[in-house]
């Protein structure tokens, strides 16, 4: 089975913690199971313990995320589907968020990961894939897209030359790249 975790959390703004991961586990059957997903997943986010009985829609954007993520977790799904869990989280967040979903991936689900910091999504990846404008450019081991120095300036900012200011200008330099479209 597959969850995903949708761009946006899509969490019911007016349910608790609590009953917007229930709403995960809504389709089974087994309370074992479930009781061990939830307990699986408050381990995983501890901060979400004391806000159990609280609205979502009142809780930041790192602690809704967690929510959205939890609530994928709630069905011990073999892949997780996750679209965006960084976006718009403050960079301690998402250094959290990072070492989460590289536990939930190393506890035995897969994880399917569509991340524009492409820099987190490479250090959590066995394998990626490049797109451009809706097509794949290259796909290759992680640690050798991270390693390649084309892909490290034009989609990860990351340069020797430190003449450019801002990530903008690099973009606008469109260095020469060694695939093709």
């Amino acid at each position: 089975m597959a969850r995903r975790v949708m761009e946006g959390r899509r969490l019911f703004t007016e349910l608790t913690v609590d009953e917007n991961l229930r709403t995960g586990a809504i389709s089974s059957r087994d309370h074992t199971a479930t009781r061990q997903a939830y307990d699986r997943v408050m381990d995983l986010f501890p901060a979400l313990r004391d806000k159990r009985t609280r609205m979502a829609g009142y809780l930041s954007g790192g602690e809704q995320q967690m929510v959205a993520i939890g609530r994928g977790l709630m069905t011990n799904p073999r892949l997780l589907l996750l679209d965006e869990p960084s976006l718009g989280l403050a960079p301690f967040m998402v250094q959290q968020i990072e070492r989460i979903i590289g536990e939930i991936s190393a506890s035995g689900t897969a994880v399917l990961l569509v991340e524009q910091n492409a820099n987190m999504a490479l250090r959590l990846a066995t394998h990626g894939y490049v797109l451009e404008t809706g097509h794949v450019v290259m796909d290759a081991p992680a640690a050798q897209l991270l390693a390649d120095e084309s892909i490290r300036k034009f989609y990860l900012g990351l340069h020797e030359d430190t003449s450019h200011s801002n990530y903008g200008a690099l973009r606008t330099q469109r260095p020469e790249r060694k695939w093709t479209a």
